[in-house]
């Protein structure tokens, strides 16, 4: 069995997350073509989870600062301000957090989702299955009634006003997480004049469902796994399985196929136990 050479993991790494000697991402054209060279990354780099993020690209691999006037932060603008503008996905996807998805590979996530073709019926499906909660099912409802809504009046809307702010927020992110809504501006509203506007994903999006119809669920799995081993480098099946949620005999078997066509190889980690799964150019 080949063993992963950590020199070459680590270039391999500052290439794709855009670390030294690279130099960082200072406009919002060059943060579209690293969300596109990469197909998917986070907003801000998440703990525990190796894939790379705007942040890191733009800031350097350090913590996000907790200074409002850190440069780093110049993410967030560019980030609101593409909200509406189509440029990519956004919204709390992966282990439902911030997550830009270029366009072109979107349809590969919303076709390994629980959608179907009919946004007005399989909402209650899931709900009727248990797989979605009740908060969800009213903010789902409110925005189909009501059109795109700003989270203050949102919540209002889906007669959430009185309820925990947690319960509204965990229907944002079910749904969001699902490909049913997404957030496609800011409004300055509330206590702190910032608030996300969302809307249906199929109203926002309309040629979504069809660009995923053609798309089998192995095929729009071993898309994002291809992607996601392209930007890490080198990774267990625990971190497949931690990223993208998938059951272990499932997310096994789409690993595996990828193996079976060369695209990664099985090897050894000079400094960890167990089996990894590595790129070319990161092994020896």
């Amino acid at each position: 069995m080949p063993s992963i050479d950590l020199t070459r993991l680590q270039s391999h790494r500052a290439r794709t997350f855009n670390l030294p000697p690279f130099k960082r991402l200072s406009t919002p054209a060059q943060a579209l073509r690293f969300v596109d060279a990469r197909g998917f990354v986070y907003f801000w780099p998440i703990k525990g989870i190796d894939l790379p993020a705007l942040w890191t690209a733009v800031a350097g691999d350090r913590p996000v600062a907790d200074a409002h006037d850190d440069p780093g932060h110049v993410t967030w603008g560019w980030k609101d301000g593409a909200l509406d503008k189509k440029i990519w996905y956004y919204g709390k996807i992966l282990r439902r957090k911030a997550t830009m998805i270029s366009l072109e590979i979107a349809p590969y996530f919303y076709a390994l989702s629980e959608n179907y073709g009919s946004p007005d019926e399989d909402y209650l499906i899931a709900y009727r299955e248990g797989r979605l909660t009740q908060a969800a099912k009213q903010i789902y409802e409110a925005l189909v009634d009501n059109g795109a809504l700003n989270s203050i009046d949102l919540r209002r809307a889906a007669k959430l006003a009185n309820e925990k702010e947690s319960e509204f927020n965990k229907g944002l992110e079910q749904l969001q997480s699902d490909f049913k809504i997404l957030p496609i501006g800011v409004a300055e509203a509330g206590a702190w004049r910032y608030s996300h506007i969302y809307e249906l994903t199929a109203r926002h999006f309309p040629d979504l469902p069809e660009r995923a119809r053609s798309i089998s669920e192995s095929a729009a799995r071993a898309k994002l796994l291809e992607l996601y081993f392209a930007s890490v480098g080198a990774a267990q099946l625990r971190d497949v399985i931690k990223l993208f949620g998938w059951k272990k005999e499932i997310a096994e078997r789409a690993v595996n196929k990828l193996v079976e066509t060369g695209e990664i190889k099985k090897a050894s980690h000079p400094k960890h136990e167990g089996e990894w799964l590595a790129v070319r150019g990161v092994y020896k």
